[in-house]
C-alpha cells in the first residue's frame, strides 16, 4: 500500500511505460511523486494523457541511452508488463535500472515471465533473476506475476564480490554523476558517489525538502544559502500570485453553477521551471500551500544541482535548451524563466533567444502564462520577441532588486473561425 511505502522511505518513484498514469494518480494523493517516461507515440498517448491527468510525465527512451538523470536518484524504479526485454544486452538495462536506484531502493516488475510455465520463458526469468543477484539485489517477494526486489544498502556487498564477477564496478573517472543522454554503461555506477545514502536513513516527506547542513555538505552548499534561497522564492511566489490573482479572474470566466477555487487552482496543475537552481521556487510553491508540481529542468550549461533538486523530494532532469523539450505540445499550464536569458547571453550557443521563446510556445498550453525575471536589459531586448509571438504581455518592477524586472506574458486561445 501506499502507506506502507511512505514508511519504508519511498518519495520519488520512476514509472517505466506508465500506461495512462494511473500507478502515479494513486499515489500522487499519498504525498508520493511518480515520473512517468515513455518513448514518443504519434498518438501522445502515455506521457500526453499523464501530464492532461495533471502529473509528472516526459518521453523517455530506457532502451536507447542513459536516462537524463542523476545516479541514486529514485526510491523505486517500477515497470508493470513496459515492455522491455530485461535479459537482453546482457542485463545492460538492468545495470541502468540499479544506477537511477537508491541504495536501499526497490524493483517492481510485473510480467507473465516472472511466472514461466515453458522451459524458454523459464530460461529467461533465470538469467535475469541471477543477474540481479550479481547486482546485489536482495528478492523480497513474488506473487502471481509481480517480484519485488531491493537494491543492496550497503556498498561493501559490490566489493566483497570475486574478482572477475560482472558486471564490474565503474572506475571512479569514468562514473558520471550526471549523465546527458551517454550511450548505456556496462559498469555498476554510484558506487563511489558520496550520495551514497540508504533510503531508510533519509529523512522522509516533508521534512526531506529542508536538509540539514550536514546533507548540504554533498553538495557543497550551506545552511545558510538554502535558507537564502527559500525566503527569496517565498516572497517571489507571493508576489507572484499577487499580480496573477487578477488576471486570473478578469480573463477566465467562471463555470457555470460552480465557485472557482482560489486561484491559481482554477487554472494551475503543473510548471515548469526552465533553470531551477536549487529547486527553490518548488519549495516555495509547497510551502506556500500550492499544490501545482514542478518539472524542475537543470540547464546543461549553467550550475548542476539536480542531484540536489531530486534529493529534496522533487522532480527534475537535464536539459539542453538549443534542443526540444521532451514533452508533446501544449502540455505546461506555466513555464517560469528565473535568469535564464543572462545564463544563454553569457554562453557560446548554437541556438538564439527567439528558438527558445518558439519552445517556450510549443510546451505552453493555450491562456498558459510565462513569468521572466531577469536583469532590466534582457527583459527590454526579449519584449519585440515575445510581440511577434502575439503574446499579451506586462512588465512588473521588483521592489527588491532594482536590476531585475519581471515580464508576465499568457498565450493568447485563438479560434478557427468557422468557413462560409
Amino acid at each position: 500500500s501506499a502507506s506502507n511505502l511512505v514508511q519504508a522511505g519511498v518519495r520519488n518513484i520512476l514509472d517505466i511505460g506508465c500506461g495512462y498514469g494511473t500507478f502515479g494518480a494513486h499515489l500522487f494523493a499519498n504525498g508520493l511523486l511518480t515520473m512517468c517516461i515513455a518513448p514518443y507515440e504519434a498518438s501522445g498517448s502515455q506521457v500526453q494523457l499523464t501530464l492532461e491527468r495533471g502529473l509528472p510525465a516526459m518521453i523517455g527512451s530506457f532502451t536507447a541511452k542513459q536516462l537524463p538523470y542523476p545516479s541514486l536518484s529514485y526510491d523505486m524504479v517500477h515497470c508493470a508488463r513496459c515492455g522491455i526485454d530485461w535479459d537482453e544486452k546482457d542485463g545492460l538495462y538492468l545495470v541502468e535500472v540499479d544506477r537511477v536506484l537508491r541504495p536501499g531502493g526497490y524493483f517492481v516488475w510485473t510480467s507473465p515471465l516472472t511466472n514461466a510455465r515453458n522451459k524458454v520463458n523459464q530460461k529467461r526469468w533465470n538469467l535475469i533473476h541471477d543477474f540481479a543477484e550479481s547486482l546485489c539485489w536482495e528478492l523480497l517477494s513474488q506473487q502471481d506475476e509481480t517480484v519485488v526486489w531491493k537494491k543492496t544498502p550497503k556498498r561493501g556487498c559490490h566489493f566483497s564480490r570475486k574478482t572477475d564477477s560482472s558486471p564490474v564496478i565503474c572506475s571512479r573517472s569514468g562514473d558520471v554523476e550526471s549523465p546527458y543522454y551517454q550511450p548505456l554503461q556496462t559498469c555498476i555506477g554510484g558506487i563511489h558517489s558520496h550520495r551514497w545514502i540508504p533510503i531508510e536513513e533519509r529523512s522522509t516527506w516533508p521534512s526531506r525538502i529542508r536538509l540539514n547542513a550536514k546533507e548540504l555538505q554533498a553538495y557543497r552548499l550551506h545552511l545558510e544559502d538554502l535558507e537564502e534561497d527559500s525566503a527569496k522564492w517565498n516572497s517571489a511566489i507571493r508576489d507572484y500570485w499577487s499580480l496573477l490573482s487578477p488576471l486570473i479572474f478578469s480573463d477566465h470566466p467562471k463555470r457555470p453553477t460552480e465557485e472557482d477555487p482560489s486561484p491559481p487552482f482554477n487554472m494551475l496543475r503543473n510548471v515548469l521551471d526552465m533553470n531551477a537552481r536549487l529547486g527553490g521556487f518548488n519549495a516555495a510553491l509547497l510551502e506556500t500551500g500550492k499544490y501545482a508540481w514542478v518539472m524542475n529542468v537543470v540547464p546543461t550549461n549553467g550550475p548542476n544541482y539536480l542531484p540536489l533538486i531530486l534529493d529534496r523530494g522533487f522532480v527534475g532532469v537535464l536539459h539542453d535548451w538549443c534542443e526540444a523539450f521532451p514533452t508533446y505540445p501544449r502540455t505546461y499550464d506555466m513555464v517560469h524563466v528565473d535568469g535564464l536569458l543572462s545564463l544563454e547571453n553569457s554562453s557560446q550557443r548554437r541556438c538564439n533567444v527567439f528558438d527558445i521563446l518558439v519552445e517556450i510556445d510549443r510546451i505552453l498550453r493555450p491562456e498558459g502564462w510565462v513569468i521572466f525575471r531577469d536583469k532590466t536589459s534582457l527583459i527590454e531586448s526579449v519584449r519585440p520577441l515575445i510581440a511577434r509571438l502575439r503574446w499579451e504581455a506586462r512588465v512588473i518592477e521588483v521592489e527588491s532588486n532594482p536590476d531585475e524586472k519581471l515580464l508576465i506574458c499568457q498565450k493568447p486561445f485563438f479560434k478557427r473561425h468557422a468557413s462560409h
